[in-house]
């Protein structure tokens, strides 16, 4: 099959794409490099969307203007992000959902224990893992072709312009092409490449755990990049999570994830404390604790908490480490009992009174002690104890290919006729740095549909010309 549009990838940026190119008259081949049971990618793992909107819908409440999703977008990136590409994803975030919906994806309303995000997230009914096979099924029904353990070794490009694929011996032309394979996350070489070697002499990448796909290799994304085309973002800066470090190498997904740091304390295996834990509210800031864990001795940490924070936020999938005492806890996790209660002791002795209030940025914060917790800071004194370990989890990478409100591929400044790339092969247009919850699928989802309808559209102009001819 030599189709109009050939789309590489098979996560939701890719399906997006296939979809909208489906619908606009051209056929289409979808070349997943994971077997069918693995298919999906990184968006298998996901959970929500997150969502502009101006006032309550369905499963949403209150309103969430462009501009305060812009905002909270900046604060995370540090201004490292496109406004253009930024704002192009936030609007379309606010009308994706009944196009979505006539593909089989359906809402639900913000699961108990997922703080603040009912009013900027809607959540997938069965996940992220029912949500592709929605697409998967909705594809197949229009006729989109699809082909399983297909992973692509190398493009042919002339001059920035797409040409063909090549698959082991065989070779795969299309008038045009969408690149939606994903960052390099699983491609543990050029993740050790990346982050070097520290001072202490460790490779840190050595320790990261990847929470998705084993698939993510990066071998198209580094074949462009040498080619020409041009880069977006830097090779360390990814969403990476502080996760159980208990957790598998690849594919823990969602439920490593650990989500009592703003109720405790996290400390190096110093027995020391190194960032506010009470920045801001988790949602905004919980991907910064992958990269604050990597940064220290060994990439390990250890969240803790006491009895007061137990049941107040989303277990995870293991049960963690109890004790009765501070001191029993330390030894039970291999630390100095005395460093260690220099630290909770100095903590508790700053832990100013106030109102908790978990839901806000309330006025429970420290005084005198290096570093600051400024909310939700209360003395962890109250048996029993629990101490969750710690490792980097890496869910995708922000190194990629510029793009513009187009999705083409750009080569030295021109962009490309007939290449173009969605979801995390250019997420780094808009993340150079951060996350916010449910921004990657808003990301995804917007250039997905872009790309698959200007694919479309330069594959049937293209037959249209030749016809002519």
């Amino acid at each position: 099959m030599n189709p109009d549009v050939l789309v590489i990838g098979g996560g939701n940026a890719a399906l997006c794409a296939a979809l909208m190119a489906r619908e606009a008259g051209a056929s289409v081949l979808l070349l997943e490099a994971a077997p069918r049971e693995w298919r999906g990618g990184n968006s298998a793992h996901t959970r929500n969307l997150r969502c502009m909107h101006d006032a309550p819908q369905d499963v949403l409440t209150d309103a969430y203007p462009e501009e305060e999703y812009w905002q909270d977008l900046l604060k995370v990136t540090g201004g490292q992000t496109s406004e253009a590409l930024a704002r192009l994803t936030i609007r379309a975030s606010g009308n994706c959902r009944d196009w979505m919906r006539r593909h089989g994806v359906h809402f639900q309303p913000s699961l108990s224990g997922t703080l603040h995000l009912s009013r900027t997230n809607a959540f997938f009914m069965g996940g992220g893992k029912a949500l592709v096979n929605a697409y998967y099924r909705s594809a197949e029904r229009l006729g989109v072709a699809i082909r399983y353990d297909a992973a692509v070794d190398r493009l042919e490009i002339d001059q920035g312009r797409f040409l063909a694929a090549w698959l082991g011996e065989e070779r795969i032309t299309a008038r045009t092409c969408v690149l939606a394979a994903g960052g390099f996350e699983s491609n543990r070489e050029w993740l050790r490449e990346a982050w070097g070697q520290n001072e202490r002499g460790e490779w840190p990448a050595d320790n990261f755990l990847i929470r998705g796909t084993r698939y993510n290799r990066g071998v198209l994304l580094k074949q462009l990049l040498q080619a020409g085309a041009d880069a977006i973002g830097d090779a360390t800066q990814a969403h990476m999570v502080a996760i159980d470090a208990r957790a598998p190498l690849y594919d823990g997904g969602i439920c490593t994830r650990i989500d009592c740091v703003s109720l405790g304390v996290v400390v190096n295996r110093d027995g020391q404390r190194f960032y506010d834990e009470g920045e801001d509210f988790w949602p905004k800031r919980y991907a910064i604790w992958g990269r604050l864990v990597a940064q220290q001795p060994g990439q390990l940490a250890y969240s803790i908490i006491d009895a007061k924070a137990a049941g107040r936020f989303m277990p995870p999938v293991f049960p963690g480490v109890r004790a009765d005492s501070l001191p029993e806890l330390a030894l039970k996790l291999g630390l100095d009992p005395e460093r260690f209660m220099r630290t909770l002791n100095d903590y508790n002795a700053a832990c100013q009174s106030g109102h908790f209030d978990h839901t806000v940025l309330d006025d429970c914060g420290t005084a005198g002690v290096t570093p600051a917790k400024t909310h939700w800071a209360r003395t962890i004194d109250t048996a029993p104890f629990f101490a969750y370990a710690l490792k980097p989890g890496v869910t995708f990478t922000y190194l990629g290919l510029k793009t513009d409100t187009s999705s083409a591929v750009h080569f030295g400044g021109r962009p490309s006729e007939n290449l173009f790339v969605a979801g995390e092969m250019m997420a780094g247009n808009v993340l150079g740095k951060g996350y916010t919850a449910g921004v990657g699928m808003s990301i995804g989802t917007a250039f997905g549909r872009i790309a698959g309808t200007q694919a479309a559209q330069s594959a049937l102009g293209q037959g249209a010309q030749h016809a002519n001819a």
